[in-house]
Order: structure tokens, then C-alpha cells, then sequence
């Protein structure tokens, strides 16, 4: 296995990188609108929708942040067009996940990020190691917390310094979380990047059980410029079908058996093959690590991921296979997990989780 592994760059040559002009992948999709309550005012607002929109918010996970995506705009939102319209998350000002100025200032300024979150208590702060000298200026490394998190690392004596850091993390503290679900509130960092930071060009998501250990530009050449890809993620080391991965997470108890059934079902309704490999990648991915180009194609993929845990279950690598078979995205490299291996070490996750429970919590009590 170690013959398909990945080698990165030395620091000499990671500093001599240059930016390429762009990949050379031809994807269909050119353009992204993203859905939100100003531009969907006539189709959400009128009196009957807002009666059947508020009996369908009961029964689902969609609010104001999501927006109330119907099953017939989930299907259009899985049609390639040069222009695609699709809900992604921030759909209204009123659904929560809020940033400060400052620090809404500060993400505009990124151009590559490095981005982990921990929310609820959480993880601890790993800090990163392996970058080359002639990176510091080049990549952001941002940390998303919420006020108990704070709080949390306060008490331990983690301090976030004038600036707003703590050693290289730039710390943005979210607050009024739109979920009861911490994991699903974690999903908005790691699949909505392209939304949080709109001038950046290239994010890696990091999950916070990992302190990263490479250079992020050197990162950046091994997965994507080497291979002329603009999306890299782990193949999954244990599992390779959709319908195996939905038995060990109830074995786990990472979920309840009625609610990957559901989600199961409904794919095999849309005929979802029970296939190893997908439009010839591996059909099951390890989504710790996340390594991609802001480019319309990959944002369209994952706001569709995005709704799909939100619809379904909040375990993305059930969802993730059945949105690679529907979008076909060009341009993916899911590299080996000896490779995954490289790019981190596993420090394991270090408190458990506290639920958000507010009273103005956007979610819908039915959850």
C-alpha cells in the first residue's frame, strides 16, 4: 500500500510554488445562485406555501438557515446546468450562525484556508505543524467555536490573544446556532466554506480530532495542481458500499436504524447501485479531511451534500456517495488513507459534546 501513497514536496520546492492560473477541467456548471429568502420572496410567501412550508419545517431539520427545500427542489437541484439555483445554506438573516464584523472582515481577506471547528465543548485546539516559511503569509488557519466552547478553553487557561488568535488559529466565535445537533451545526464550516469565506480560492477542512502536519500549499500541489483535480478527499479504509457503511452506523449507534432507513430507502427508490465504485472513484469516502477548489462545480457539490444531511441523517459519508453518483462532479482525486495518514495526526476526540438547548434556537422543537 505504501507505494501508492503520496509524496509531498520538499520545503524548498513548496516555496517556489506558483499558484496556477486555474485547472483545466471543463465542468458544465459556470454559475451559482444560492436560494434565500429575498430571492425566493414570491415563491415562499405566499399564504398557502407558508402553511405547507411551516407543516414541512415540523416534520424536517430545514429552517431559516437552511431554507425549506421541497423534494421537488432537491431534484432540480441535482440538474447540471451552465447556471444552477440551489438552497446552501444562510438563507435568511434571521437563521442564525452569526459572525461578527471583524471577523467577517478578516475571512473576506483569505485566499486559502485552513478551517476545523468545535462546537458544544468540544475538541481541543491542535496546533498546526509542518508549514513552510514562505506559506505564513499565504494561508489562513481558522478555528469556528461557538460561546460554550469558549467558555470551555477559557477555564483551561486558552486565551484568545488581541489579535483574536491562539498560536496560528485565527478563532472566530459563531454564535445562535440555527441546530440542536452539534454535528450538523459542525457541517456548516466543513461543506459551506465557499459561503463563509466568498474571496477565498482554496479551503482544507480539517476535522478537530487532527492536528494537520503538512504545508498547506504543498497540500495543495500534491492533490489537486499534480493531478489537475479541484476536489481530494480519503477513501474510506474500512468500507466501500453505501448500503454496508448504513449497517455499521447503526451498529455504532451513530445513528438510529429508523433514520438510515428512511435515508437508505429513498436512495434505493432513485436507484442508487449498490456499487463499489462510482463514475470510476471509490463509492465511499472518510470525510476528516477535505482538500478543494472554490470553483462553481465544487460549490454546487457541496451545497447539495449539505441538504442531504440536513434532510437525512447528519453522517456525511452516507450521503456522500449518493450526490458524487447524481452530479458525476469532474475533477475528484479520493486519494489513499495511507495518504490521509500523512496529512495528520489522529489525537482523538477529548470531551464529549454538550446538545445546544436555547429558547431561541431557529430549529424546529421536532427535531
Amino acid at each position: 500500500m505504501s507505494t501508492a501513497c503520496l509524496k509531498f514536496l520538499d520545503p524548498k520546492s513548496i516555496e517556489n510554488l506558483v499558484f496556477p492560473g486555474g485547472t483545466k477541467i471543463d465542468s458544465v456548471v459556470k454559475r451559482i445562485i444560492y436560494k434565500s429568502d429575498d430571492n425566493d420572496y414570491d415563491t415562499y410567501h405566499s399564504e398557502a406555501n407558508s402553511t405547507y412550508l411551516l407543516q414541512h419545517a415540523e416534520a424536517t431539520r430545514f429552517n431559516l438557515f437552511t431554507g425549506f427545500q421541497t423534494l421537488a427542489d432537491r431534484e432540480e437541484s441535482f440538474k447540471v446546468n451552465e447556471t444552477v439555483n440551489v438552497h446552501c445554506g444562510f438563507y435568511s438573516d434571521n437563521g442564525g450562525f452569526k459572525i461578527s464584523d471583524i471577523d467577517i472582515k478578516y475571512m473576506k481577506s483569505c485566499k486559502v484556508v485552513v478551517s476545523t471547528c468545535a462546537f458544544g465543548g468540544g475538541d481541543d485546539l491542535y496546533q498546526p505543524i509542518g508549514m513552510v516559511n514562505s506559506s505564513v503569509g499565504k494561508v489562513c488557519y481558522v478555528a469556528f467555536w461557538d460561546e460554550v466552547t469558549l467558555s470551555t478553553q477559557e477555564s483551561e487557561g486558552k486565551v484568545i490573544d488581541d489579535n483574536g488568535m491562539i498560536g496560528r488559529w485565527r478563532i472566530i466565535v459563531v454564535r445562535s446556532l440555527p441546530f440542536v445537533d452539534q454535528r450538523l451545526n459542525g457541517k456548516i464550516p466543513k461543506m459551506l466554506s465557499h459561503r463563509l469565506f466568498p474571496e477565498a480560492r482554496y479551503s482544507l477542512w480539517v476535522d478537530s480530532k487532527y492536528q494537520f502536519r503538512r504545508d498547506p500549499i504543498g497540500v495543495l500541489e500534491a492533490l489537486l495542481w499534480r493531478t489537475n483535480s479541484t476536489f481530494a478527499i480519503s477513501e474510506h479504509g474500512a468500507r466501500s458500499n453505501i448500503y454496508d457503511e448504513g449497517k455499521a452506523i447503526v451498529q455504532k449507534h451513530k445513528a438510529t436504524p429508523e433514520e438510515v432507513e428512511v435515508q437508505l430507502t429513498h436512495y434505493r427508490q432513485d436507484r442508487m447501485p449498490d456499487e463499489k465504485r462510482l463514475h470510476r472513484s471509490k463509492a465511499l469516502a472518510e470525510a476528516s479531511v477535505i482538500v478543494r477548489e472554490l470553483s462553481p462545480v465544487t460549490n454546487h457539490f457541496m451545497c447539495a451534500w449539505f441538504n442531504e444531511v440536513v434532510r437525512f441523517t447528519s453522517r456525511d459519508q452516507l450521503s456522500f456517495p449518493y450526490v458524487l453518483w447524481r452530479l458525476n462532479m469532474p475533477g475528484i482525486n479520493m486519494f489513499p488513507v495511507c495518504t490521509r495518514r500523512d496529512l495528520v495526526n489522529s489525537l482523538g476526540h477529548t470531551r464529549k459534546v454538550k446538545p445546544l438547548l436555547t429558547q431561541n434556537n431557529s430549529e424546529s422543537s421536532a427535531t
